[in-house]
């Protein structure tokens, strides 16, 4: 019994911060930071490094500029854009290091699995956004925003102490994803379309102007 639970907080907190970071890789380390500085949980020696001031202190900080950059619709989806080459291999890493002291072969494969989570968080959140900022108003934006790094603190204190049903609801979610990502490629697909159409539109329509006389 004690080796199933062990079995499943490790898995919980492996996938739980791979989902995390592809959402707000920020958000992810404070959180596990500061519990850990606090003692209110114990993490593999692989991430205990999150603990240190000076990581906490640069999460911190990081999490403050995407506080705000991730509530202002356009730039939201630029830093999304540049976080692509940062959550993802951040999530892998923090993935392998979760898994505790396990063979080479394991903490990769675990780095992989991670690596992939992160890739989907990551692309459902950026491309939910990319749809949100299409609306003029900017509510809409906010509200996602605040949802996301509500959900992360959450999950990542659910990871770790209710790690059964984090399972479970981390299946839900993946779920979703997959069944949300090829309607959400679809309409950003349509949303580019139009876009593409009215500014062809409006070109054809300048260049049939008569020049004047």
């Amino acid at each position: 019994m004690e080796g199933l639970e062990h079995l499943s907080t490790t898995l919980a907190l492996t996938m739980g911060v791979a989902w995390a970071s592809g959402i707000n890789l920020y958000a992810t380390i404070l959180t596990l930071g500061i519990l850990s500085y606090n003692d209110q949980i114990n993490l593999p020696a692989d991430l205990e490094i999150v603990a240190n001031p000076l990581v906490i202190g640069a999460a911190a900080l990081m999490y403050a500029i995407e506080f705000f950059a991730d509530k202002i619709p356009g730039v939201d989806s630029a830093w999304d854009g540049i976080h692509t080459f940062i959550r993802i291999p951040a999530g892998a890493l923090l993935a392998a290091a979760a898994i505790g002291d396990v063979s080479p072969a394991v903490e990769i494969a675990a780095g992989i699995v991670g690596g992939g989570l992160a890739t989907s968080t990551h692309a459902t959140k950026a491309g939910s956004r990319l749809l949100i900022n299409s609306s003029p108003e900017p509510f809409s934006n906010w509200a996602a925003s605040i949802g996301e790094d509500i959900s992360v603190i959450t999950g990542i204190w659910m990871c770790l102490t209710n790690p059964i049903v984090f399972l479970i609801l981390l299946v839900v979610s993946i779920g979703l994803m997959i069944w949300l990502l090829p309607k959400i490629w679809s309409s950003i697909k349509k949303v580019f379309s139009f876009f593409s159409s009215l500014f062809n539109a409006n070109s054809s329509h300048e260049n049939n102007r008569p020049p004047p006389s």
